[in-house]
Parts: C-alpha cells; structure tokens; sequence
C-alpha cells in the first residue's frame, strides 16, 4: 500500500508541476488565465487510505492588468466577459485575447484567423439598429458615399444701427441693394460643393429681408422677412430660409432650409458664427478606432466619422466550466451554462477597453514559491517510496 500511495503523490506532484510549468510558460501571454491543481484524497474503503489523487486544474479569472496595444484594433476586457469568436466552419470560441487585425476581406479575426462577432451598422446615418443579429464584424474598405445637405443653421447678430436699404430691387450684384452677406457650403447628392450666399437687406427698423442664392448652380432666389423686439430678439417663427439651385453636374438639385432663428439685433457690427449645414463629400478611409463601448469607428478624408459596428461580449453562469480548446480559447460545456451576449457594460458584463490589452493573470512570485513547495511534496514522496523498499529489503534479509 506503501508504494501505492507514493505513487499517488509523485503523480499528483508531477501534474501540479506541469500545470505550474504551464503557468510560467503563459506568463506573457495576452489574456491567458492561470491554473491551480485541486487536489483529492483516495480511501476507497482503507481507513488508512490509498494517497492522493488530482481532482482538477481549476482556473482563475480574475482580470490581468491593462497594457497599451500596438494595434488600432486591439481590445481589453475588465470584469466578467469573454470575446465571442467564430470559425469559417462556424464553431464557437471565446477568449479573453483582444489582439486582433482584418484579413484580405475585411472580417476583424484573431490570430488563428477566427472573426469576431457583434452587431454591423446599417442605415443612413450608419447605426446599430435594435434587434440586429450576432454575426462576423467586416470593415469595409470602400469610399464613404456622398450625403446630400437637407439642412442648415446660421447664428449671429445683424447691426441695428445698419441704415435701411433704398435700391430695390434686391440683386446680388449690386451691393448697395443689401446690408450684409454671409457664405454657406453645401453638397448635393454627388458630394458637389456649392456655395450659397446668403444676403440680409434691411427694409425697416427691426425689419430684414434674408436672401439665399446658390452661386454654384443658379436658380430660383429663397427669401424670408424677419422681425425682432424691441430688445433685439428674433421674433419669426418658424425662420427658415429656403435654398434651391440647378442641378449641377448630374447631382440632384439642393432643396432644404436654413434655420435663422438664432440671429439676433443689437447695437454691434454684423457678424456671423461658424454657418453649417448637413452633407459632406466622399471620402477615403483613414483608419478606425475601437470605443471603450466596444463601437468600431472610421474616420475619412473628408473629415467624418462612420459608426461601422459594435463588439459583443459573452458571459457565463459557470466560467469555470470552460473547456480550454488551446490558443488561449474556450469551449462552452453543459458545466458552464448558456452563454449571456451583450454588449460591454451592459447587465453583469464588464467593461471594454479599446486599444488596451488584458495581461496574464500569472503572479511569477506566487508560481516559484508553488513550484518549490511541489517539488519537496515530490520528494518527499519519492522518500517514502524509497522507505517502503528499504523496509521489504530488510524482510527479505530476514527471510
């Protein structure tokens, strides 16, 4: 029995080795989590009993401290959660390794090439919409198309001292018809700039008379008659100034109005804030960034920025339940229950963190002092192997 339960010791002692081994192995690995051996007596029925027996490498999930990435995709997880991963074949995987990049189509993969998933945007403006399926994050690599201006705003103050204009009727090449002028850029559907001009004629005290003329593309002249108070504030309502032209170029002609409720009338000299209005050009993919929401976001040379799609992230009853599958993966098992998918910081999911990666767990001191303590268990087993033969050796002698 002797031999018996020294064996057992060797052999559990070994395989704490091993997982210690494996521990410091995976000390840099991105995301890994460590292991500890559970170990188990044996009796089976000897009150004495039989020696010990591993009754599992329970893993720890406790966060790895965040580090900056190298990658514009890189990610890390803080808290309960794990990436939700798919191969071409369809399998599931998840993993706590957030070093991911995009293949020759696009699809945002790890380094065994399997695709993360989460919600794609759709629509216009680009978003997530509710109910979206769980399916592979493709970053386009196209032109972001042109949007047309559907709508505008001008704000700033129009001078009360200003003289009423006597030249009618108003022609915007004839300066002394109008007070003050201001220019808009818009886009129509096949991102042409153009450029709106927009005149104010002052037609009486606290009266004006706004103008809008698409210098790029004539056409027809949008007109609104505005009225302040007393104390200067605009009292039109609503004050909105109709732009329209030509089609230009074979894009459709501009038809929107500009909001002008924000002007005011003081004793100042005329001046306009930053005008803007809706549309923009196409443009060309710079890069994209990963938000601390998970939301994937490219920005292009025509100065926007395009919501392209949003991580999930999958959380379990039991993630002790995992079945390691290698490459720093897990398995779903019956043990570890049905998978949670959600997006980060949503229910009892953890944050995500863009541009970060998760660390091993791994504390190095910890395992050396481990690995010290299994050896002297090994020995000391080996010692009562060595015991149980010297014993047999003297019953022998007497023999």
């Amino acid at each position: 029995m002797g031999f018996s339960q020294g064996l057992s010791g060797l052999n559990a002692s070994s395989q704490a080795l091993d997982v210690v081994g494996n521990n410091i192995a995976n000390s840099q690995t991105v995301g890994f989590k460590s292991g500890s051996v559970a170990f188990a007596d044996v009796f089976a029925g000897s009150q004495v009993g039989m020696g010990v027996q591993v009754a599992g490498v329970n893993q720890n999930f406790s966060d790895g401290v965040l580090g900056a990435g190298s990658s514009a995709l890189d990610m890390g997880i803080q808290g309960n959660g794990f990436f939700r991963m798919v191969t071409e074949a369809g399998r599931v995987f998840y993993s706590r390794n957030g070093q991911f990049q995009t293949d020759e189509n696009g699809y945002v993969v790890n380094n065994q090439g399997m695709r993360l998933t989460g919600y794609m945007a759709t629509g216009t403006p680009p978003a997530i919409q509710q109910g979206a399926p769980v399916g592979e994050i493709q970053i386009p690599t196209g032109q972001m198309p042109a949007r047309a201006s559907d709508a505008g705003s001008i704000s700033g103050n129009l001078d009360s001292g200003n003289d009423v204009v006597s030249v009618t009727p108003f022609d915007p090449a004839d300066g002394d018809s109008y007070t003050y002028s201001t220019q808009v850029n818009a886009y129509d559907s096949l991102g042409n700039e153009h450029a709106i001009n927009v005149y104010y004629v002052k037609t009486a005290d606290n009266q004006w008379t706004a103008y809008s003329v698409d210098s790029t593309s004539p056409g027809t002249q949008g007109s609104v008659n505005l009225t302040f108070d007393t104390s200067g504030k605009l009292t039109t309502n609503p004050a909105d100034l109709p732009v329209s032209g030509a089609a230009y170029q074979g894009g459709a002609a501009l038809n929107f109005n500009l909001d002008l409720s924000n002007l005011s009338q003081q004793a100042s000299e005329n001046t306009m804030d930053s005008p803007s209005t809706t549309g923009y050009p196409p443009g060309l993919m710079n890069g994209y960034t990963v938000g601390d929401n998970g939301q994937i976001i490219a920005s292009y040379s025509n100065g926007e920025s395009q919501l392209l799609g949003q991580v999930v992230l999958s959380n379990f009853t039991n993630p002790g339940g995992l079945q390691s599958a290698g490459n720093n993966c897990w398995t779903e098992t019956p043990e570890s229950g049905q998978p949670v998918i959600g997006i980060a910081d949503t229910g009892n999911l953890g944050s995500l963190r863009g541009n970060m990666l998760e660390a091993s767990n791994v504390d190095l001191s910890k395992e050396m002092v481990n690995m010290i303590v299994y050896q002297r268990n090994y020995q000391s087993n080996s010692q009562t192997i060595k015991t149980q033969s010297e014993l047999l050796q003297t019953l022998v002698n007497l023999g």
